[in-house]
């Protein structure tokens, strides 16, 4: 009977072990696979000033989508006025096995209050699936691909892998309500609601696909970071707590944007 029992719980041990050793390269697996497509449908939004520099200032993080003639980043990513008296423009910077190349952008449309912005581009690229226009559950494993610290970890996108901490009303704490603006109030009554996710970002994460990974579709847009101790305690001592526009905001201005086209 003991030798019954014994050989039951071996067997038992080693169906285990191959369940979690059978199941968990999958997921790896599954994130290999799409951080290899991912990253060439991730590019870095740069400002390019042939007269103040020969190489482009990486400003954040952009991604191709729909017919691949489309980039969607942050508006603040593209905030800066342009100097009308030199040339200077906003460029896509698109990584290759030879360094990167790039090509000139042109805005289409933006969305201030969810802090996105639409590019044409002019040769099209493989473009990211969008999901469907719902909020996906606390605990989706997702990743974000982008370019953290812009160039100077090389200028090839990088991968964080994370997951949907909560989704919470657009809206940042603040220690003092003293200091609430009439803006902020507004959005206080009737809040928008955003991804709260469990990963570390940097401000060169800003525009970045957050993708889930099951599906390898785009759920939400990388727009901020939760900051302790001043922005630069974002590069020392990151919180870990970044935040996210949903992809139904995306689908919105893409769509206004081809409305306009066809109607002119």
């Amino acid at each position: 009977m003991l030798i019954k029992n014994s050989f039951k719980t071996i067997c038992s041990v080693m169906m285990l072990l191959h369940f979690l050793l059978g199941n968990a390269p999958v997921f790896a697996e599954e994130l290999v696979t799409l951080t290899k497509r991912a990253t060439k449908s991730t590019v870095a939004i740069a400002l390019y000033s042939p007269l103040k520099s020969k190489a482009p200032s990486i400003k954040g993080t952009g991604f191709v989508i729909h017919d691949g003639s489309y980039v969607i980043t942050n508006y603040h990513v593209i905030g800066q006025e342009l100097d009308p008296t030199i040339v200077e423009y906003y460029v896509a910077m698109i990584p290759s096995e030879d360094g990167f190349s790039f090509q000139k952008v042109e805005l289409l449309e933006i969305d201030i209050e969810h802090d996105l912005a639409l590019f044409s581009v002019e040769s099209a690229m493989k473009p990211l699936i969008l999901a469907k226009d719902v909020l996906q559950p606390a605990g989706t494993d997702i990743a974000v691909f982008g370019y953290p610290l812009g160039a100077a970890l090389g200028l090839f996108p990088a991968v964080h892998k994370g997951i949907i901490a909560t989704i919470t009303p657009d809206f940042m704490p603040v220690r003092d309500s003293k200091v609430l603006s009439s803006k902020q109030l507004k959005r206080l009554q009737s809040p928008d609601l955003i991804y709260q996710l469990d990963i570390t970002a940097f401000p060169g994460n800003s525009g970045s696909p957050v993708v889930d990974i099951k599906t390898g579709e785009v759920i939400a847009v990388v727009n901020k970071v939760y900051v302790r101790d001043g922005k630069e305690s974002a590069l020392s001592n990151p919180s870990g707590i970044t935040y996210a526009i949903p992809i139904k905001y995306v689908s919105s201005l893409l769509e206004r944007a081809l409305s306009k086209m066809e109607s002119n």
